[in-house]
């Protein structure tokens, strides 16, 4: 057993409460429960609890054994002297505070139903990927439902503190802070690193002076990203000129050619044909996060990137390989990833810096058009019977997933929650 099963225990107050008592004997009445307290000091903050006749307002500590006051150093420690009620799974042992007092104290151990305590057991020894797959079928749909809304709504704000951390690095520039995020993304997940660091060598600043000019925004991407070193095709040469004049003026130092990816990609996916896609991007829109702000329907968002490359990239895929078919934008998959890991965390993120709910329901709504393959996390849900029908539902399985089932959160979850609480117990 876990402490945090004790904290759950206490905080829904899912114990027999019959006659309570403390372990000295007095009658136990808990009026209030506490606020959950994370931090450092007790468990449980402003309870109120009455023992006898004597209502007491304070802290409640919640242990496994007694005994664990004193291996916890909490003797010694003044903040706990606030501490009106020991809760404990085991009273091995009489606690006393700082000045001598002793320390009323609740034992748990015959007062939890073993129903209960058995179906926690089971969740948290479970060696299946998804720990609760056995109960699965036992849980109701709509509690299954709601929880997987929940998770899509806390995995988009994880994402949107992501984007946070970025814009308060960029010096709270949301134009500079969606570069940033869109070079990430177009690295997709091979070359992310790489994109990454190609927005730190070449400057949002220098970005936006040349925006109107492709041939010279082409020429601060590929040359900023080492590859302008040894062309030798005509093309190559003229990016090559410019990004000299370029690179002096602003004294720009380029990445090395080896820290870009090609091994095992097909040519599409090349960094060098999404260096281009990028280019034409920027070249096109002017205020890109406004119109990420504006966008209304899904068409209209993919009309952001569904913009022809420059007439070399659409029959080139590295300086002098010519493609044998024509390509002229991004293709429709490469589209909706960026949708997915740009558009929708920089709506979540200003949903947050605006207090405007609005834009993180556009978010959940783009990703609502948006289809997504399954992956390997996906498909467990799906192998107990969930099916994924859009990138919202993929999303929500991957927060479910990463918040909650990885780590064998069970407690928070209303899922977990429902599995404690239903009855009879079911067990496979």
């Amino acid at each position: 057993m876990k402490e945090a099963f004790l904290h759950y225990i206490w905080q829904h107050q899912y114990f027999e409460k019959t006659e309570l008592m403390t372990v000295e004997g007095e009658q136990l009445q808990v009026l209030k429960t506490g606020f959950y307290h994370t931090n450092a000091g007790p468990d449980f903050k402003e309870a109120l609890i009455k023992i006898g006749d004597v209502e007491w307002s304070g802290s409640v500590e919640v242990h496994l054994k007694a005994s664990d006051w004193q291996r916890h150093q909490h003797q010694t420690d003044q903040k706990y002297n606030q501490v009106v009620l020991h809760v404990v799974w085991e009273a091995d042992q009489e606690i006393l505070r700082t000045d001598g007092t002793a320390i009323p104290t609740l034992e748990l151990k015959n007062r939890v139903e073993p129903i209960m305590l058995l179906r926690y057991e089971k969740l948290q020894q479970a060696i299946s990927t998804i720990p609760c797959a056995s109960f699965w079928p036992t849980v109701p749909d709509i509690t299954k439902t709601m929880m997987l809304e929940r998770a899509l709504t806390e995995r988009l704000e994880l994402k949107g503190e992501e984007v946070w951390e970025i814009f308060s690095n960029y010096g709270n520039d949301w134009e500079q802070t969606t570069y940033a995020i869109l070079c990430r993304s177009f690295g997709f997940k091979i070359n992310q690193q790489a994109f990454e660091m190609l927005a730190k060598v070449l400057p949002w600043q220098v970005v936006r002076r040349h925006q109107h000019n492709l041939l010279q925004l082409e020429a601060l991407l590929f040359g900023q990203a080492g590859f302008l070193e040894e062309v030798q095709d005509e093309y190559g040469q003229q990016l090559q000129k410019e990004y000299v004049f370029l690179s002096h003026k602003y004294k720009l130092k380029p990445m090395q050619r080896h820290q870009w990816n090609f091994l095992r990609m097909r040519p599409a996916n090349f960094p060098t044909v999404r260096l281009s896609q990028l280019a034409v991007v920027l070249a096109q829109h002017q205020h890109l996060f406004t119109m990420l702000l504006e966008g209304q329907t899904i068409k209209q968002y993919e009309s952001l990137f569904i913009v022809p490359v420059s007439a070399y990239w659409q029959q080139h895929y590295n300086f002098g390989k010519s493609l044998k078919t024509t390509q002229k934008s991004i293709g429709k998959s490469s589209v909706q990833n960026l949708i997915i890991n740009a558009v929708v965390p920089l709506l979540a993120a200003y949903a947050q810096y605006s207090q405007n709910r609005n834009y993180l329901e556009k978010a959940i709504a783009l990703l609502e058009k948006v289809k997504e393959a399954s992956n390997s996390i996906t498909r467990h849900y799906e192998e107990l019977g969930w099916q994924a029908k859009t990138a919202a539902d993929n999303q929500a399985a991957l927060g479910l997933y990463k918040l909650y089932c990885g780590p064998v959160n069970c407690l928070r979850c209303a899922i977990g929650n429902k599995i404690l609480k239903q009855s009879p117990l079911r067990i496979s």
